[in-house]
């Protein structure tokens, strides 16, 4: 197998590639997206890295598969060139999500309030994750006013911000922390 070149140089003028070959500047929208995509599977790396059960890094492993084929789809201008079938966010991919926050919040005491980030490690790091995702999402939602952006995505993203709280919830228990209640009196 060849070595691959780690860098070409066809970068240093502040443009970049895309899926297909176009050149855009890396201030692009695009770039922005799948930028801020890479940052959240990052994170989520680190999140696994800490957790200790395993149907839940099951399912942050399936995540950060999907966050791949998230930053190739945006990475692809699909007006001039089409989608590779890994890049494709399915409705059978936004399900699993949706079972899975079905499933882990059905074990959870209900909300008395506001939940601040915190209570444990672990949870902590799954409201970064959380908030990483609602900025991803945002630039997507930025990108998709001016691109084609599949709407798959864009859902598949707001449900995944809903399963880090939920995840982060769950660690708080798991970790036998305390879930930070916002104290709306608190001067």
């Amino acid at each position: 197998m060849k070595k691959s070149f780690l860098y070409t140089g066809g970068g240093d003028r502040g443009t970049t590639s895309l899926v297909g070959g176009q050149r855009v500047s890396k201030t692009h929208p695009r770039l922005d997206a799948y930028g801020t995509v890479d940052e959240l599977n990052s994170f989520t790396g680190l999140l696994i890295t800490e957790i200790g059960d395993e149907e839940t890094v099951d399912l942050l492993q399936f995540i950060q598969h999907k966050l791949f084929a998230v930053g190739s789809s945006l990475a692809t201008e699909t007006e001039h060139v089409s989608l590779k079938s890994a890049s494709l966010i399915t409705s059978g991919h936004i399900r699993r999500l949706e079972e899975s926050i079905d499933r882990i919040d059905s074990r959870l005491p209900k909300m008395t309030g506001f939940v601040l980030p915190g209570g444990c490690r672990t949870a902590a790091l799954a409201h970064v994750c959380r908030t990483v995702c609602r900025r991803a999402e945002r630039e997507i939602c930025r990108l998709a006013v001016e691109s084609q952006v599949d709407e798959n995505v864009l859902i598949f993203m707001n449900r995944l911000s809903d399963l880090l709280f939920i995840i982060a919830r769950s660690e708080c228990i798991r970790q036998k922390g305390s879930e930070i209640i916002w104290d709306n009196a608190c001067s």
